[in-house]
């Protein structure tokens, strides 16, 4: 099958919502938008943080497997939601316009097909897959429905990450030949610890948390938090903070898929009981002759000068390092002098090849915020206008993907070649079987 492209997609989706306008939800009491919560600890309570502030937000339902988070986003949402365990219960509220999903990543593709189904907009914590036809699926889904989407790549949202983008998208540092990003925290020696199998929690389904994943032992650090360091429930930090710096390198390069990814790595140094790497390096070709590299060191300190919160743009002309509260362009010295034909072995040579080297750009500084708030601000207002969101759910799955075929290049340890628009490899039957699973009976992808 052939998808269109994601600027394909977001002008079809936002034509398709725009003449849906007579199957428009009628929204609550005063022009509120109801919405519900499914998820509501630890991201998910960040995620309503930022909902609150809106005015025009009514939040009437709050859905989550373990009772004291319920009570403590009750008390800090106010009013009166109605609370409950079961997701299917706000998904048949007929006072919830959209829902808010920030559940573990493999809840995430059944819970949101299942709310584009019954008639609820989506907005809908990343990545936004575990596996890559499930991703395909929650597009269709929402299409099918017409259904306003937005993934939480709430950078999507930042005016200066837009500016720094488009910088670097029209030339401002010349031809980009390199993008890295990184994810750098020593957790040497113990990591997340290698607690023994348990139990199963008597205040709260065991069963019920792993849904369509495999059923295996309870282990303290497969649930909450620490669930994004195994394979059944995440892609570790490749797809947790990996596809945030993965969607500003396709944004800044305006590309939607890699044309090949390889990686290496494993667990190296730490004693837990973790299945993704502790250290890893992952290598993505795009168009246009460009080399992105994803670098994942949770045994050692960031090395000095290393900016290990930053997404790195080399250009010819300069370098654009974008980071959590603003932009810098550092210029690169050029001479129209031709590079010595051998490696300069004196001081003097290589003096003279640089005189007269001056800058071609200009040395700029940026500041600005990303705030999950102004991302839900533009839910809200795309929820009335109906058009497309900044982060519409074609973007957040072109995103994601390209952090899930890294993973998948890591498990079979092949240099993978990828077209973006069947979305399949080309070079490697075996790896296409790991871009889907089957789910655990009796939970199902809906078709």
């Amino acid at each position: 099958m052939t998808h269109p492209n994601r600027r394909q997609f977001t002008q079809a989706g936002a034509a398709g919502v725009l003449t849906a306008l007579s199957a428009r939800r009628v929204l609550g009491a005063n022009s509120r938008i109801r919405l519900g919560f499914i998820g509501v600890g630890n991201r998910g309570d960040q995620v309503l943080d930022a909902f609150i502030p809106h005015k025009d937000a009514e939040i009437v339902a709050l859905c989550d497997l373990y009772q004291p988070y319920l009570d403590f986003a009750a008390k800090k949402a106010g009013g009166s939601p109605k609370l409950t365990k079961n997701y299917h219960d706000v998904l048949a509220m007929k006072d919830v316009d959209a829902v808010v999903i920030c559940t573990p990543d493999h809840w995430h593709a059944l819970q949101t097909i299942h709310a584009c189904q019954a008639g609820k907009d989506v907005y809908v914590e990343k990545p936004l897959s575990l596996w890559v036809e499930e991703g395909r699926l929650m597009v269709e889904a929402a299409r099918k429905a017409e259904r306003v989407t937005q993934v939480g790549l709430m950078r999507r949202s930042s005016a200066f990450c837009r500016d720094a983008c488009e910088f670097v998208r029209k030339g401002g540092i010349g031809h980009v030949t390199v993008a890295r990003a990184f994810h750098i925290q020593n957790e040497f020696p113990k990591g997340i610890g290698n607690p023994p199998n348990e139990e199963e929690p008597k205040d709260w389904s065991w069963d019920q948390w792993c849904g369509p994943a495999p059923k295996v032992p309870y282990n303290r650090n497969r649930g909450f938090y620490r669930f994004r360091w195994f394979y059944d429930y995440s892609g570790g930090q490749l797809t947790n903070f990996g596809v945030h710096y993965l969607d500003l390198i396709q944004w800044a390069l305006g590309q939607d898929a890699p044309l090949a990814v390889t990686a290496i790595g494993g667990k190296y140094a730490l004693d837990d009981n973790r299945e993704v790497p502790d250290t890893l390096e992952v290598l993505w070709q795009y168009p246009g002759n460009t080399l992105a590299t994803f670098s994942q060191y949770n045994c050692t300190a960031a090395p000095a000068g290393l900016r290990g919160d930053a997404v790195e743009f080399r250009g010819t002309k300069g370098t654009v390092y974008i980071e959590g509260n603003g932009w810098e362009v550092v210029p690169d010295a050029l001479t129209d002098k031709d590079f010595p034909a051998r490696r300069p072995t004196e001081r003097a040579l290589e003096r003279d090849y640089r005189a007269g080297a001056k800058p071609v750009i200009e040395a700029r500084k940026e500041k600005g915020k990303v705030d999950t708030a102004d991302h839900a601000r533009n839910f809200l207002d795309c929820i009335v206008s109906r058009k497309a969101c900044n982060a519409d759910v074609e973007i957040g799955h072109r995103e994601t993907t390209a952090a899930l075929i890294g993973n998948i290049a890591l498990k079979t340890k092949s240099y993978l070649e990828w077209d973006g628009k069947t979305e399949k490899f080309t070079n490697n039957a075996a790896a296409n079987k790991l871009l889907r699973y089957d789910y655990r009976a009796p939970y199902h992808l809906p078709t």
